[in-house]
């Protein structure tokens, strides 16, 4: 067999090396965030159903309202890796500090949308009139907590545009332990039950936004970098990051769509289906971990002009994104009799929910691909494509999924058309990457 050139193996093994420094840090940071629900459940669920059905709903509400600005994370990742790539890092953080300012701005504005809409928005949930008003007090103080949310993503962008997974992971690990210690003083020490909680994971969210400014501006200082807005900067952050919520939202929309079509399928399917989503979830968190590295990496490689590096590292990102995703099917394969029950033990449930995640488990290699794909494109800041690509995405899903009750096949033909949605962007992802549209080189695209 034809041994690979020396020189060929040693770039293979020093992205290896990023990639691996700048994933696994980013996913312990991915996998701390869903903690601080899980926490909260927990705490809650010994207060009755009613408080933890209004935290359920309360806390769709909110992580809704929250997710539709990770662009701001993404969008600054790539901005900031791009000047740290021109050797620049007194703009690099300018840069960042402008996605800062532009979130601490859109976190105001939905807190003043939020608070006087709240029982609008639980009523219209579908919340029971007696896990309402449950629902209400924890949404409107957690709520105050979205300006603090969203400077932690854009500032979490900053940090990995500067090749830093490490201190996001330290944060999310001490935010964690914040949120979990204070939920226990506050709901049952001081008794103030369900909006204990949500004072909790506020206080928890600013500690962490105040030791991520910290961060920041210790940065600034050292390399001359101003603090003060720059509208002219914060309306760049905005427009780069315009694409990449179209691009959220049209995902939001698939993952809507295929819930809703479970929900018609019957109660079996949808609990089968929510499962599934979980564990599907899970699996995201590894995927985009890559990602993540693949942000920072390409994002730097293209700001030095280095197109040769960008395109190594892209694919060699894809042979990761390939394996591991090959790698988490077969553990869902494996260990399926052990974690199912977890969930349920309703049989007619299990059964139902068994094929279809056969299907997920094939279709991970697929998600490896499109994750680090996706990444890849961020970091290069091609955020018009990702959206359109998304926006295509959803209409040929779309319509294959709202047949599925029509013609048969119930959860397990829903989640064949989830594999095909991941298919269609994997097929429009690689597109792009093989046309080279992306590779756009200096300190700005």
């Amino acid at each position: 067999m034809t041994q690979a050139p020396a020189t060929t193996k040693a770039v293979r093994r020093q992205h290896d090396r990023e990639i691996v420094s700048l994933a696994l840090p980013a996913f312990g940071a991915l996998v701390a965030e869903p903690l601080f629900l899980m926490a909260d459940s927990a705490i809650i669920g010994h207060l009755g159903t009613p408080q933890l059905a209004g935290l359920a709903i309360a806390a769709a509400l909110l992580s809704t309202a929250v997710s539709v600005f990770v662009f701001l994370a993404y969008a600054t990742t790539a901005a900031v890796a791009r000047r740290v790539g021109a050797g620049d890092l007194p703009a690099a953080i300018r840069q960042g500090m402008d996605g800062v300012w532009l979130a601490l701005l859109l976190g105001v504005a939905v807190v003043v949308l939020t608070l006087p809409t709240t029982p609008w928005l639980v009523d219209a949930f579908g919340a029971s009139h007696t896990a309402a008003p449950y629902a209400v007090t924890y949404l409107r103080i957690s709520s105050l907590g979205i300006p603090a949310m969203l400077v932690v993503l854009a500032a979490t962008g900053v940090l990995r545009g500067l090749q830093d997974t490490r201190t996001p992971l330290y944060v999310a690990i001490a935010g964690f332990v914040t949120n979990g210690a204070l939920n226990l003083v506050l709901v049952y020490g001081a008794g103030l039950g369900i909006a204990g909680s949500a004072w909790g994971t506020v206080i928890a969210q600013y500690g962490m936004a105040t030791v991520y400014l910290m961060v920041v501006v210790r940065g600034a200082r050292r390399h001359g970098a101003s603090l003060r807005p720059d509208p002219a900067g914060i309306r760049a952050s905005a427009q780069a990051g315009a694409p990449l919520l179209v691009r959220t939202l049209s995902l939001r929309a698939v993952l809507m769509i295929a819930t809703a079509v479970a929900a018609r399928l019957g109660d079996t399917e949808v609990a089968a289906h929510q499962i599934i989503l979980s564990l599907w979830s899970l699996m995201a968190f590894a995927l985009d971990a890559i990602a993540i590295a693949g942000q920072a990496i390409i994002g730097r490689y293209l700001g030095a002009a280095d197109t040769e590096g960008a395109r190594q590292a892209c694919r060699r990102m894809v042979q990761w994104g390939v394996v591991s995703g090959v790698v988490l099917g077969a553990l869902l394969v494996v260990t399926r009799s052990l974690f199912v029950p977890l969930f349920t033990h309703d049989t007619t449930v299990q059964e139902t929910l068994l094929p279809a995640l056969l299907v997920v488990a094939l279709s991970q290699p697929i998600s490896g691909v499109v994750f680090v794909l996706d990444g890849v494109l961020m970091g290069a800041g091609d955020g018009p494509y990702l959206a359109r690509a998304m926006l295509f995405t959803l209409a040929v899903f779309a319509p294959v999924a709202l047949l599925v009750p029509t013609f048969g096949g119930g959860l397990t033909a829903l989640w064949w058309a989830m594999t095909l949605m991941m298919s269609v962007r994997m097929g429009t992802l690689w597109l792009r990457t093989r046309s080279g549209g992306w590779i756009v080189t200096g300190a700005t695209r």
